[in-house]
């Protein structure tokens, strides 16, 4: 699925010179390095504060935590998407409530999120957290008619979407606040765990920087209970040469999909309907997507999987079980059934091999593995 390899050889000598003048300063948690990469993620991502920390789960809480989310409040997210998303909403002591997926784009629905807005009437729903899933904006058009008729706090999950955009509006700057995740096989990676809280918000930033350090503004003076959720310097100072990079490799990638996208067609390979074929990713018109994943629906996935992994290619599936039906969540109270959308595509949906550095024979032989298994 990946070779970190490749991309760390081309950037060496640049990344041990990063790692070295940290180890120099002598300042590993938090300092100077940590605040020019925020600098330049805030640039990046188009707002007035970057709030750097140990992991996207950190980040998720921390944007929670930061909007004044706590216990009594309710906040409506996605079944389809890593445990993060809902463990941290749990974290706050708030009541995670989830809706359905868009099926095309697998985001989550504005439409069923209205309709659970409508079914908790009588419930305290402070913010909506949608995922930009695969690296695809949600229908944010959508979502802010939702904040202005309900009045809701809307708070981005764009760990798998840095780079990504809205009617050319960067992910990370379209809610009130944004969480990303730097996990290595991220589009943007640490060497380790790192994440992001962004915001335009002085307010959210100073609190988020609070609540990241033990909840002191003040060394040694608690004015909350926060948590340990500074990052490290070494992570920035390599994620800061890995930022100048991006959009090269985003563009890659974006390459890499569409070429992806002509191979299956001129294999016949690709069709409407999952009973058909293999249903490729459609990226809205009003987005960038960034194809963090190039995620296709197929029809008898789990064969077709095991298939490629005697060839000794690499695939994944985002993701086998909803967070509905995770025995970790049935104190949620709910059941099979409840999110059709998201049952039948945790059941289809396979991510292929895309990352910057994928050669064309590489991409060709994936293809013709699959041709050759559906034939």
């Amino acid at each position: 699925m990946l070779d970190f390899a490749r991309q760390y050889a081309g950037l060496r000598d640049e990344i041990l010179a990063a790692i070295t003048k940290v180890c120099d300063s002598q300042q590993f948690i938090l300092g100077p390095s940590v605040d020019s990469f925020e600098r330049a993620a805030a640039t990046a991502c188009g707002v007035g504060f970057a709030i750097g920390c140990s992991s996207g789960t950190e980040a998720l809480w921390l944007a929670l935590a930061a909007a004044g989310i706590g216990p009594g409040d309710a906040v409506i997210t996605t079944p389809f998407s890593f445990f993060a998303t809902v463990s941290s909403i749990l974290r706050t002591g708030a009541q995670p409530l989830l809706a359905d997926i868009d099926p095309v784009t697998f985001n989550l629905s504005p439409a069923s999120v209205e309709e659970v807005i409508r079914r908790h009437s009588g419930t305290k729903i402070k913010a909506i957290l949608p995922v930009h899933l695969y690296g695809q904006c949600v229908d944010w058009d959508a979502f802010a008619e939702l904040k202005e008729k309900y009045g809701v706090l809307l708070i981005e999950d764009a760990a798998q979407a840095f780079g990504a955009e809205w009617r050319k509006k960067p992910a990370g700057a379209l809610g009130d606040l944004a969480a990303f995740s730097f996990y290595p096989t991220k589009n943007l990676s640490a060497m380790g765990d790192a994440g992001l809280v962004t915001t335009n918000s002085p307010d959210y930033d100073e609190r988020s920087r609070m609540l990241r350090a033990h909840g002191m503004r003040r060394r040694y003076f608690h004015d909350e209970v926060g948590w340990n959720s500074r990052m490290d310097a070494i992570q920035a100072a390599v994620l800061e040469v890995k930022l100048r990079y991006l959009p090269e490799w985003t563009e890659r990638r974006r390459t890499l999909a569409a070429r992806y996208d002509a191979l299956f067609q001129a294999a016949g390979l690709a069709a409407q309907d999952v009973a058909q074929g293999l249903v490729l990713p459609i990226t809205d018109t009003r987005a960038r997507h960034v194809f963090h994943q190039y995620t296709v629906r197929a029809p008898r996935r789990d064969a077709l999987r095991d298939h490629l992994s005697t060839l000794k290619i690499g695939s994944e599936i985002y993701y086998p079980l909803p967070l509905h039906l995770q025995e970790s969540l049935s104190g949620l109270g709910y059941r099979k059934g409840d999110f059709p959308e998201s049952e039948l595509a945790a059941s289809e949906v396979l991510s292929l091999p895309i990352y910057s550095e994928l050669r064309e024979d590489e991409q060709d032989t994936v293809v013709e593995a699959i041709r050759e298994f559906y034939a």
